[in-house]
């Protein structure tokens, strides 16, 4: 999958999960402030994220993740290391 393909998937089921507008979602936004996360919804999404994606994320990695573009290729590298 390419990775803009990648990207668009990404924000649409992160957008419809979190009920948040999709033009809301760009690179340099706070995932945390723009999806209106707090601890038990970061589970919700890291669950969401190993669900679609197919990925295995430990509890401490997604802490280093702050932004959609750190996401991106956080999820991104693991995909291609299948």
């Amino acid at each position: 999958m390419e990775k803009q393909e990648f990207i668009k998937q990404v924000n649409e089921v992160l957008a419809k999960e979190f009920e948040t507008e999709i033009s809301a979602i760009t690179p340099e936004a706070d995932i945390k402030e723009t999806l209106e996360l707090d601890s038990l919804s970061l589970v919700d999404m890291v669950a969401l994220i190993e669900h679609t994606f197919g990925v295995k994320i430990k509890g401490q990695e997604i802490t280093t993740v702050k932004t959609f573009e750190n996401l991106y290729d956080f999820i991104y590298e693991r995909l291609n290391q299948k």
